[in-house]
Parts: C-alpha cells; sequence; structure tokens
C-alpha cells in the first residue's frame, strides 16, 4: 500500500477523462455537452483540468480530500452527484522538447470525481472544482507496475455507496476495472496524445490540459481520474445531502467478492477489507 502524503500531493498536477465507461454521460446528462467533439464509438470524449497548482484560478485551489465533500454555497438546490472511479498517480516522464514523453503508473485507488450537474458550465472543469474538498482520493492506494494484466490491476474492481441516515445503498455498478473503454496501454498512450493535441475550443467543453502542465512548470506527478462507472438507479437519481456519507472502493476480486464488499459497507466495517483502496468521505456544508 502507499500512503498519500498530503503536503507533497499540493504539487500533483489533476486531470480526469471524459466518457471511459459507456453510458455514464448519459445517465449524468452530460452526452449533449460533447456534441461537437469527434471520437470513435466508445471512445472516451477527452480529458479535462482539475487541479493545476499555482494557476491563477478556480483551477489552482487543491480540491482534494480523503475524508471530506465540501457542499459549495448556494441559495438553490445543488445537484452533486459521487462519481466513483479508479484513481492513478503517474510520474509523468518530458523529452528532451519539455513535452510529455510518458505516463508511468505506480499506484492506483478509490476516486470520487464528484461533479455538480450546472447545465450552463461552459467548460467541464467548471463542474469539477468548487473549492476544498470538492474531489476524493483515498488516503491509501495499491501500488502498481503498470496497467497490463501483470500489472498488478487485473482482478481489481471498483464499488460505491451512498450512506444515508445509517443506511447504505449501492451508488455505481459493481465494476471491473479492466470494463473502462480505454485501458493499459491503449489509455496511458491516448491520455499522452491527448495531452499533446488537445485544444481548447469555444463550441467544446475540452481546454488546452496540456498547455495547463507546462504552464504549472512540469509537475513530476499526476493525479487521473481515469473515469466513472454506470449509476445504479438510486445514484443516477439521488444528490448528495449535508451529513451523507460517499463512499468508493477499488478492491481485489481475489480477496472480496461484491457481496462481501456490499456487506461490509452495510456493516460499516469498510476499513477491514483486504487488498482494498477505501476512500469515505461525508458530505458537509461550507
Amino acid at each position: 500500500m502507499l500512503i498519500v502524503d498530503a503536503h507533497e500531493a499540493h504539487t500533483w498536477f489533476g486531470f480526469g477523462v471524459a466518457g471511459n465507461f459507456a453510458g455514464h454521460l448519459e445517465q449524468a446528462g452530460e452526452a449533449g455537452d460533447f456534441v461537437s467533439v469527434t471520437a470513435p464509438e466508445n471512445a472516451p470524449k477527452g480529458i479535462f483540468p482539475f487541479y493545476v497548482p499555482g494557476k491563477d484560478s478556480y483551477l489552482g485551489t487543491f480540491p482534494i480530500s480523503s475524508d471530506a465533500v465540501q457542499l459549495p454555497e448556494s441559495d438553490t438546490p445543488l445537484n452533486l452527484q459521487i462519481e466513483p472511479e479508479a484513481g492513478l498517480l503517474c510520474h509523468v516522464h518530458y523529452g528532451e522538447d519539455g513535452s510529455v514523453e510518458r505516463l508511468a503508473p505506480y499506484a492506483i485507488g478509490a476516486f470520487n470525481d464528484c461533479s455538480i450537474r450546472r447545465p450552463d458550465a461552459k467548460k467541464l472543469s467548471e463542474k469539477k472544482n468548487w473549492g476544498p474538498a470538492s474531489k476524493g482520493l483515498a488516503a491509501r492506494l495499491l501500488t502498481v507496475d503498470d496497467l497490463g494484466p501483470a500489472g498488478g490491476t487485473a482482478e481489481l474492481r471498483i464499488a460505491s455507496f451512498l450512506r444515508r441516515a445509517g443506511e447504505a445503498h449501492a451508488y455505481g455498478l459493481d465494476s471491473p476495472v479492466v470494463g473502462y473503454s480505454y485501458y493499459g496501454d491503449v489509455l496511458l498512450d491516448w491520455m499522452v496524445e491527448r495531452l499533446h493535441h488537445q485544444k481548447g475550443a469555444p463550441e467544446t467543453p475540452l481546454e488546452d490540459v496540456g498547455q495547463y502542465l507546462l504552464d504549472a512548470g512540469r509537475p513530476a506527478t499526476a493525479v487521473i481520474g481515469i473515469g466513472a462507472t454506470r449509476y445504479t438507479e438510486v445514484g443516477e437519481s439521488t444528490y448528495l445531502e449535508d451529513g451523507d456519507q460517499a463512499i468508493v472502493i477499488v478492491y481485489d476480486a481475489d480477496a472480496s467478492t461484491p457481496e462481501q464488499v456490499a456487506a461490509a459497507v452495510a456493516a460499516g466495517t469498510e476499513d477491514d477489507l483486504e487488498h482494498a483502496s477505501v476512500l469515505r468521505q461525508t458530505v458537509r456544508t461550507a
């Protein structure tokens, strides 16, 4: 296991992958945002930033928490949803020309790409970072060698739950990590290609993430949310409220079954699961 150094995390660059689980964007009501984005069927739609160290905008606010989701101040109801994902920590290798040459994963774990459903948002990142504790990363991650079959991720699964008034509800469909549309070297190579070639345009919700990375001084580490799973009926229709607990678990299927994971969450003993990265965030008002 790797214990996340909260101080070091402030130096990481944060970005996510949009549309890497078939059907999630439709459930989240965001498929229409990408009508101007050209991508192969079932391929991710692009990458988006959620934390850019030193940037003079909302993206420069460190958003990651391992124990809380902070609701933004608002006079109207907020439609916040858990986005249960596998999060990667990657060493970022740069070429002689200063551009990104390779992303090398060294840890994976539970990640909550918590999102506000803002229909008027111009860029995807406007739904992703509204201040401190607007993102979630487990304090303990699983170490990996790579994303190949022998790298340590082949048997991992993602589960997520909403705990409200002491009762746990499955929020996302329990899914294999290898079930992402793009995974392994295909995903890593695609992300590098997007860092090189994705540009911001007024007609799309995407931004020039590669330029943001260079502007941030070429950080040595990136934390990457590689895509949210599909929702259960509860997850699709239920928004977060003060006092809720958002739970995301990345676990080894050789150590626990989906039924055992659900039972542990129902009993409040999810921290006892073996070979698992557990993220539990309490939702709170500002």
